[in-house]
């Protein structure tokens, strides 16, 4: 079971790898490209340098959060919080990143555990979804690299407050069964948290603050690079009509973005800045979609959920995600 749960996430996210990269394909005019010229260079050179100078500060100061609430909330201390009644545990649940701060990649271990011990399925699986998205840190990170159009920030938590409220209601209605990989029994008897917990309490709190902080930073900071790589890739080297060809489609536009987002898996702190590097050449809908789809759906967030949860679950919060993303980004641009 385990090896065909890999092969088939191994082949759905190279499907999607394929079809990104062949759509990037299509839209440049080799013809014109000029790779060794000093002019492409430093264009590329001072997008890279931009967008990485403008992020670092939110991505650092988010890593310090996590891993205060790491350290120093403890989970059973979130439990006794959750509501029991389904509407105000939906809304518990988005606005639950308010207070917690948390990136996707810590926050599906903390919301498995939670599950298990109690919390029901939508709560945990509408707090993975808006966690990345709302939270202050993220508001003021979308509110600085949107600075000529501060609405963004404000549609992002909007969009994302919808898209994750139906998706908790309609998990609510229709999901019965515990969707862990592990039932309780497996997940405490092979799992190391509580080993962990001892060794951090041996060695101090500080020494654990640290230590998740400088791990998570790196962790995070190698998906920035990344993102910030191709962004600027994609800007210097792909011809410019054709991005505004591409970034003006009504449907178009939206499916590349969200294609984007994924391949990316850049963290929600930063992600703004490299939406905001396509505001002269996309639609302002697809960049909503853009920013609230990569933080609820990315590469490692599904490999991550895969090893959580069973793999009909994954499949079906996927599509759930794509669908409600798309219908809500077009749906807000066809009203604004």
């Amino acid at each position: 079971m385990p090896s065909t749960i890999f092969r088939l996430s191994l082949y759905t996210v190279t499907a999607i790898c394929f079809l990104f990269i062949g759509l990037i394909l299509l839209t440049i005019d080799f013809s014109q490209l000029s790779f060794n010229t000093t002019e492409h260079l430093q264009s590329f050179k001072t997008l890279f340098i931009s967008i990485l100078l403008e992020a670092i500060p939110f991505i650092l100061l988010g890593v310090l959060l996590s891993a205060l609430i790491q350290s120093f909330v403890s989970e059973q201390m979130i439990r006794r919080w959750t509501p029991s009644n389904p509407v105000l545990g939906i809304l518990f649940a988005c606005l639950l990143g308010i207070v917690f701060p948390m990136c996707e990649c810590g926050m599906i271990p903390v919301v498995r555990r939670l599950i298990s011990k109690g919390m029901p399925v939508y709560i945990g699986v509408v707090f993975i979804l808006t966690g990345p998205i709302i939270n202050p840190i993220v508001f003021a990170a979308t509110f600085m690299a949107f600075r000529n159009h501060p609405a963004m920030a404000y549609s992002r938590m909007g969009l994302a407050f919808v898209v994750a409220a139906i998706i908790g209601a309609l998990l609510y209605r229709f999901v019965k069964d515990s969707p862990l990989r592990n039932n309780r029994s497996q997940l405490y008897g092979h799992d190391s948290g509580e080993g962990h917990q001892h060794e951090h309490e041996h060695q101090g709190k500080l020494t654990t603050f640290l230590v998740h902080a400088s791990d998570e930073f790196f962790e995070m900071g190698k998906y920035l690079v990344l993102g910030s790589l191709l962004t600027a890739l994609i800007q210097t080297f792909i011809q410019r009509e054709t991005l505004v060809d591409l970034g003006q489609g009504p449907l178009t536009s939206h499916l590349f973005m969200m294609g984007f987002a994924y391949v990316l898996s850049i963290c929600s702190t930063s992600d703004a800045f490299v939406a905001s590097s396509f505001q002269a050449t996309f639609t302002s809908s697809s960049l909503l979609t853009f920013l609230v789809f990569g933080p609820m759906l990315d590469f490692k967030s599904t490999l991550m959920l895969l090893s959580v949860f069973k793999t009909k679950f994954v499949i079906i919060l996927s599509l759930l995600v794509a669908i409600t993303v798309l219908a809500g980004g077009l749906l807000w641009g066809g009203l604004l």
